[in-house]
């Protein structure tokens, strides 16, 4: 008897939240999953359902069979964020055909998007420009998804026609942006020189003009993109040799991948007596760097979350001592918590996908723990997660509804507190000796 009205009340916790978000798309794994979820900590428990709920209210399917999913409070779509906010449903996609009916639809949007133009970074739901700010993570995070997708669940329905002119957008965009002073039109406002950016030297890898976090790089290799667009060109690469039988092509991603990788490694690691190497968040290829990070993803934090390293490497673990520390410039501590904020929000005010990529990257349980209870301590009362925070006074945030932290925090419940095996995002597996 207790059984069913817990679950009974259960539901009608579930049929509350998506009552008060709106209409929300019917996907019965992750309702099962969001009603099923049991802790002893019942503040965890509702912020777990509402935090795995979140996407549900936030992507629709248009009327041409795509599906698109907007950030939360700003009507677009940003490619980066959407593909993080539907990793989660990779768990449920094998078992469940209405996730995996949404994530085609989803992927099927972005290519028709990168189409359009691969320098923006954000869309709207009638396949209009956002933003143009070019920024590299936005073509790595698509090809992430469809390679965990195709991987999670054998269906290679996403690979069509569409799809594969868009790796190859992706991969000639790429190619360009390697000598952007020389092949590149492309120019900013918000960048300096004109809109051109600052000088770089050529290095073999990527020029971006912003950060995840949508603000203009100083230096125009950020190494966090420079390691995901590795990853990410790893995907195209076994996608073009494996579905679609494009050797050349194929050859063409990993040519590329090697070069960005001799590039991050020679040009991306400066020595600091007290860390030892360490990667820098910017540089340019003429002897100037930054230290420091920011709590959007692709970050340095986030190195072996994106399939770039293992959490033991040497330079990764050196960085991560420096980013956890207060030797970083965005570094910041609080009354109810301690974590990397972002030069995007206020001074001083902490990122909750910062907290959870550092949950994510511990080694051990402790760490993980000490991560989920600040992450409780952040709810303001709504149980939801935002985009930054005042770490003595959660009650102050930006965004009231920002949904990729709450798809990341339902990721990291699952993966570090509930048993699930995580899902890559590349395989990684010939890179790790050539970051050593």
């Amino acid at each position: 008897m207790r059984r069913a009205l817990a679950a009974f009340f259960a539901m009608l916790t579930v049929a509350a939240l998506l009552s008060t978000s709106g209409s929300a798309l019917q996907l019965p794994s992750i309702e099962a999953a969001a009603t099923d979820f049991r802790s002893p900590n019942a503040h965890l428990q509702e912020m777990f359902r509402a935090a795995l709920l979140d996407t549900t209210t936030l992507a629709e399917y248009a009327p041409d069979g795509t599906a698109y999913v907007k950030t939360g409070d700003i009507p677009a779509e940003w490619l980066r964020d959407a593909s993080a906010q539907l990793r989660p449903y990779l768990f449920f996609a094998k078992q469940d055909p209405s996730v995996r009916k949404l994530l085609r639809a989803i992927l099927a949007r972005m290519a028709k998007y990168i189409q359009i133009d691969p320098y923006a970074n954000a869309f709207t739901l009638d396949y209009r420009v956002w933003e143009q700010k070019f920024e590299l993570d936005s073509l790595a995070y698509p090809v992430t998804l469809a390679w965990s997708y195709w991987k999670t669940t054998g269906d290679t329905k996403i690979f069509t026609p569409d799809m594969e002119k868009a790796l190859e957008d992706i991969l000639n965009t790429m190619e360009r942006e390697q000598d952007h002073p020389r092949d590149s039109h492309y120019t900013e406002p918000e960048l300096a020189d004109g809109g051109k950016g600052r000088p770089v030297a050529y290095t073999g890898m990527i020029w971006t003009g912003f950060r995840p976090s949508d603000d203009a790089c100083y230096y125009n290799y950020l190494i966090p993109s420079e390691m995901f667009a590795v990853v990410a060109l790893g995907d195209i690469a076994d996608i073009e040799r494996n579905v679609y039988r494009n050797v050349i092509l194929a050859r063409s991603a990993d040519a590329l991948r090697d070069e960005v990788q001799r590039g991050i490694q020679t040009y991306g690691l400066v020595f600091v007596p007290k860390y030892g190497y360490i990667y820098a968040y910017e540089v340019d290829g003429l002897g100037h760097a930054i230290l420091t990070d920011d709590a959007n993803i692709p970050s340095l934090l986030s190195a072996p979350y994106i399939g770039y390293t293992s959490k033991s490497n040497v330079y990764y673990q050196n960085t991560r001592r420096f980013l956890l520390s207060d030797d970083n410039p965005s570094f910041y501590s609080g009354r109810y918590a301690s974590g990397i904020g972002s030069f995007h929000t206020p001074d001083h005010w902490i990122w909750p996908l910062a907290l959870i990529m550092q949950g994510l990257t511990a080694r051990s349980q402790t760490e993980k723990q000490d991560v989920l209870n600040e992450l409780l301590a952040s709810d303001p009362g709504d149980h939801l997660l935002h985009e930054s925070f005042d770490p003595n006074d959660p009650k102050h945030f930006t965004r009231p509804n920002f949904g990729w932290p709450n798809a990341l925090f339902s990721e990291f419940v699952m993966t570090s507190f509930e048993g699930k095996p995580e899902i890559p995002m590349g395989s990684g597996s010939d890179l790790e000796f050539r970051s050593q």
